[in-house]
Protein backbone atom coordinates (compact mmCIF):
# COMPACT_ATOMS: atom_id res chain seq x y z
CA UNK A 1 0.00 0.00 0.00
CA UNK A 2 1.27 3.52 -0.74
CA UNK A 3 2.42 5.42 2.32
CA UNK A 4 1.27 8.99 2.65
CA UNK A 5 2.53 11.95 4.61
CA UNK A 6 0.44 15.06 4.89
CA UNK A 7 1.84 18.39 5.91
CA UNK A 8 -0.60 20.74 7.61
CA UNK A 9 -0.11 24.25 8.88
CA UNK A 10 1.83 24.14 12.14
CA UNK A 11 3.01 20.53 11.86
CA UNK A 12 6.66 21.57 11.84
CA UNK A 13 8.62 24.70 12.48
CA UNK A 14 8.52 26.68 9.28
CA UNK A 15 5.19 25.19 8.13
CA UNK A 16 2.95 27.84 6.65
CA UNK A 17 -0.82 28.32 6.65
CA UNK A 18 -2.69 27.34 3.50
CA UNK A 19 -2.98 30.00 0.86
CA UNK A 20 -4.44 30.24 -2.58
CA UNK A 21 -1.83 29.61 -5.31
CA UNK A 22 -1.14 32.14 -8.02
CA UNK A 23 -3.55 32.06 -10.93
CA UNK A 24 -0.82 31.03 -13.35
CA UNK A 25 0.89 28.11 -11.65
CA UNK A 26 4.12 26.85 -13.20
CA UNK A 27 3.57 23.15 -12.49
CA UNK A 28 6.34 22.06 -14.85
CA UNK A 29 8.86 24.31 -13.12
CA UNK A 30 7.66 23.23 -9.68
CA UNK A 31 7.86 19.56 -10.68
CA UNK A 32 11.44 20.08 -11.86
CA UNK A 33 12.42 21.75 -8.58
CA UNK A 34 10.76 19.03 -6.51
CA UNK A 35 12.48 16.35 -8.59
CA UNK A 36 15.88 17.97 -7.99
CA UNK A 37 15.28 17.49 -4.24
CA UNK A 38 13.65 14.05 -4.36
CA UNK A 39 15.90 12.21 -6.83
CA UNK A 40 19.11 12.38 -4.76
CA UNK A 41 17.23 11.05 -1.70
CA UNK A 42 15.82 8.14 -3.71
CA UNK A 43 19.19 7.33 -5.30
CA UNK A 44 21.00 7.47 -1.94
CA UNK A 45 18.53 4.91 -0.58
CA UNK A 46 19.39 2.55 -3.47
CA UNK A 47 16.23 2.98 -5.56
CA UNK A 48 15.37 4.24 -9.04
CA UNK A 49 12.99 7.17 -9.34
CA UNK A 50 10.54 5.80 -11.91
CA UNK A 51 8.13 8.73 -11.93
CA UNK A 52 7.29 11.94 -10.12
CA UNK A 53 4.03 13.81 -10.57
CA UNK A 54 2.72 17.04 -9.09
CA UNK A 55 -0.92 18.04 -9.39
CA UNK A 56 -3.60 20.01 -7.61
CA UNK A 57 -6.18 18.07 -5.61
CA UNK A 58 -8.75 20.50 -4.25
CA UNK A 59 -6.90 23.17 -2.28
CA UNK A 60 -3.78 21.06 -1.91
CA UNK A 61 -1.11 19.68 -4.17
CA UNK A 62 -0.31 16.00 -4.43
CA UNK A 63 3.32 14.96 -4.87
CA UNK A 64 3.42 11.35 -6.05
CA UNK A 65 6.75 9.52 -6.14
CA UNK A 66 7.14 6.08 -7.76
CA UNK A 67 10.29 4.12 -6.88
CA UNK A 68 11.61 0.66 -7.70
CA UNK A 69 14.69 -1.56 -7.43
CA UNK A 70 15.85 -5.00 -8.58
CA UNK A 71 14.87 -6.35 -5.16
CA UNK A 72 11.48 -4.64 -5.19
CA UNK A 73 10.20 -2.17 -2.58
CA UNK A 74 8.58 -3.33 0.65
CA UNK A 75 6.25 -1.34 2.87
CA UNK A 76 8.87 -0.61 5.53
CA UNK A 77 11.21 0.79 2.88
CA UNK A 78 8.40 2.94 1.44
CA UNK A 79 7.59 4.36 4.89
CA UNK A 80 11.25 5.17 5.61
CA UNK A 81 11.77 6.71 2.18
CA UNK A 82 8.61 8.78 2.61
CA UNK A 83 9.98 10.25 5.84
CA UNK A 84 13.35 11.01 4.23
CA UNK A 85 11.75 12.70 1.21
CA UNK A 86 9.41 14.73 3.40
CA UNK A 87 12.33 15.93 5.52
CA UNK A 88 14.36 16.85 2.41
CA UNK A 89 11.45 18.82 0.94
CA UNK A 90 10.94 20.71 4.21
CA UNK A 91 14.66 21.48 4.46
CA UNK A 92 14.77 22.70 0.84
CA UNK A 93 11.79 24.99 1.42
CA UNK A 94 13.23 26.41 4.64
CA UNK A 95 16.51 27.25 2.92
CA UNK A 96 15.37 28.19 -0.55
CA UNK A 97 11.72 29.20 -0.61
CA UNK A 98 8.51 27.54 -1.73
CA UNK A 99 8.74 24.33 -3.74
CA UNK A 100 5.01 23.58 -3.62
CA UNK A 101 2.43 26.33 -2.98
CA UNK A 102 0.29 25.86 0.11
CA UNK A 103 -0.23 22.45 1.71
CA UNK A 104 0.75 19.25 -0.03
CA UNK A 105 0.31 15.52 0.33
CA UNK A 106 3.26 13.24 -0.36
CA UNK A 107 2.62 9.72 -1.63
CA UNK A 108 5.45 7.26 -2.15
CA UNK A 109 4.80 3.86 -3.72
CA UNK A 110 6.20 1.16 -5.99
CA UNK A 111 5.08 0.77 -9.62
CA UNK A 112 1.82 -1.04 -10.30
CA UNK A 113 1.38 -3.85 -12.78
CA UNK A 114 0.00 -1.39 -15.33
CA UNK A 115 3.36 0.43 -15.55
CA UNK A 116 4.57 0.18 -19.18
CA UNK A 117 7.88 -1.63 -19.60
CA UNK A 118 10.08 0.76 -21.56
CA UNK A 119 13.59 0.53 -20.08
CA UNK A 120 15.99 -2.43 -19.80
CA UNK A 121 15.62 -2.43 -16.00
CA UNK A 122 11.82 -2.71 -16.34
CA UNK A 123 12.17 -5.84 -18.47
CA UNK A 124 14.86 -7.28 -16.18
CA UNK A 125 12.57 -6.91 -13.16
CA UNK A 126 9.80 -8.81 -14.92
CA UNK A 127 11.69 -11.91 -16.05
CA UNK A 128 9.34 -14.89 -15.77
CA UNK A 129 6.19 -12.88 -16.32
CA UNK A 130 3.78 -12.95 -19.23
CA UNK A 131 3.94 -9.68 -21.19
CA UNK A 132 1.97 -8.19 -24.07
CA UNK A 133 4.09 -6.09 -26.40
CA UNK A 134 3.93 -4.59 -29.89
CA UNK A 135 6.42 -6.06 -32.38
CA UNK A 136 6.41 -4.98 -36.03
CA UNK A 137 3.00 -3.27 -35.69
CA UNK A 138 1.29 -6.28 -34.16
CA UNK A 139 0.65 -7.30 -30.57
CA UNK A 140 2.19 -10.49 -29.25
CA UNK A 141 2.07 -12.15 -25.84
CA UNK A 142 5.12 -13.97 -24.55
CA UNK A 143 6.93 -14.88 -21.37
CA UNK A 144 10.07 -12.91 -20.58
CA UNK A 145 12.87 -15.47 -20.21
CA UNK A 146 15.83 -13.10 -19.96
CA UNK A 147 16.64 -9.41 -20.32
CA UNK A 148 20.01 -7.83 -21.09
CA UNK A 149 21.26 -4.36 -21.99
CA UNK A 150 20.65 -4.95 -25.69
CA UNK A 151 17.34 -6.85 -25.76
CA UNK A 152 14.86 -9.34 -24.36
CA UNK A 153 14.43 -13.07 -24.84
CA UNK A 154 10.79 -14.19 -25.05
CA UNK A 155 9.04 -17.51 -25.18
CA UNK A 156 6.29 -16.99 -27.77
CA UNK A 157 4.14 -19.94 -28.85
CA UNK A 158 6.65 -22.37 -27.29
CA UNK A 159 9.52 -20.85 -29.27
CA UNK A 160 12.35 -18.68 -27.96
CA UNK A 161 12.74 -15.37 -29.73
CA UNK A 162 15.24 -12.61 -29.02
CA UNK A 163 14.28 -9.01 -29.77
CA UNK A 164 16.21 -5.78 -29.40
CA UNK A 165 14.68 -2.86 -27.52
CA UNK A 166 14.46 -0.96 -30.81
CA UNK A 167 12.07 -3.65 -32.06
CA UNK A 168 9.84 -3.50 -29.00
CA UNK A 169 7.05 -1.14 -28.10
CA UNK A 170 6.08 -0.60 -24.45
CA UNK A 171 5.31 -3.91 -22.74
CA UNK A 172 2.41 -4.61 -20.38
CA UNK A 173 2.47 -7.34 -17.74
CA UNK A 174 -0.48 -9.71 -18.07
CA UNK A 175 -2.27 -10.91 -14.94
CA UNK A 176 -2.10 -14.68 -14.53
CA UNK A 177 -4.56 -15.70 -11.85
CA UNK A 178 -2.97 -19.16 -11.58
CA UNK A 179 0.23 -17.36 -10.46
CA UNK A 180 -1.44 -14.78 -8.23
CA UNK A 181 0.79 -15.68 -5.25
CA UNK A 182 3.76 -14.19 -7.10
CA UNK A 183 2.26 -10.71 -7.10
CA UNK A 184 3.25 -8.11 -4.52
CA UNK A 185 0.81 -6.59 -2.01
CA UNK A 186 0.71 -3.34 -4.04
CA UNK A 187 -0.14 -5.26 -7.21
CA UNK A 188 -2.88 -7.24 -5.47
CA UNK A 189 -4.36 -4.02 -4.08
CA UNK A 190 -4.31 -2.57 -7.60
CA UNK A 191 -6.25 -5.57 -8.94
CA UNK A 192 -8.80 -5.15 -6.12
CA UNK A 193 -9.19 -1.45 -6.95
CA UNK A 194 -9.76 -2.23 -10.64
CA UNK A 195 -12.36 -4.89 -9.83
CA UNK A 196 -14.11 -2.52 -7.43
CA UNK A 197 -14.15 0.18 -10.08
CA UNK A 198 -15.77 -2.14 -12.60
CA UNK A 199 -18.66 -2.76 -10.23
CA UNK A 200 -19.60 0.92 -9.94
Amino acid sequence: MPQQRRRHAGERAGARPPRQPAVATDLAGQRSRVRSVVEPVVSAAGYDLEALSLKRVGRRHQVRVIVDSDEGVNLDAVAELSRDISAALDEAEESGGDLVPGEYELEVSSPGIDRPLTLPRHWRRNVGRLVKVTVADRSVVGRVKAAADDGVEFEIDDELRRLTYEELGPGRVQIEFNRITELSDDELDEIDDEEGGDEE
